[in-house]
């Protein structure tokens, strides 16, 4: 074989090696990425759960006859406090969502709950983290369009198969916590 058939191969195989490792690069970039996202929307939900005991305090001596109401809060935090993966954290969080909206639905019937300064102040502090945790999640949720843009599209899927990587789920909020809480009295 001449020489320059040798300095083609070699080229080609430097060529496939570099473009290997860039997408391997990637790959892991957009993975560390999506973990990160991760971990501040975890970091969010923490918080909204250590505030809850607060809440549930301040509002008790309110709301005597919302048991069902205040159970409902205790049972979601409890089950965020308890899960384990992703996808259980983020079913314990719309569920504790849901909770927390027919909490303050409710907390409308109740005057002086709405004028209790530690009651603002909680439900403030709330709606600060629902912010957060809803930023947190456009920018996980983003970091999972670039990372599935990287692994289904060519040539970024011939190495992602090669990794083992395959397309990740973005988060999405059930139908039923884009509801409105229905309340009746009486």
């Amino acid at each position: 074989m001449p020489l320059w058939a040798w300095v083609v191969i070699i080229l080609l195989a430097a060529i496939l090696v570099i473009l290997m490792v860039g997408y391997f690069n990637r790959i892991i970039r957009y993975e560390n990425r999506i973990d990160n996202a991760w971990a501040q929307i975890d970091v969010q939900l923490r918080r909204r759960a250590e505030l809850i005991p607060n809440l549930m305090e301040t509002v008790k001596g309110y709301m005597k006859h919302e048991r069902e109401t205040l159970e409902s809060v205790t049972k979601a935090r409890t089950a965020l406090m308890q899960a384990k993966t992703p996808q259980e954290n983020m079913e314990a969080d719309n569920m504790l969502t849901g909770a927390l909206k027919t909490l303050f639905a409710v907390s409308e019937a109740y005057p002086d709950l709405k004028a209790n300064t530690n009651f603002l102040q909680l439900q403030d502090e709330l709606t600060h983290t629902e912010n957060k945790i809803a930023f947190a999640r456009q920018h996980y949720n983003d970091s999972v369009l670039g990372y599935n843009n990287a692994v289904e599209t060519f040539p970024g899927n011939l190495f992602a198969g090669m990794m083992g990587r395959k397309e990740r789920a973005m988060l999405e909020a059930p139908p039923e916590t884009r509801e409105v809480p229905k309340v009746s009295f009486g």
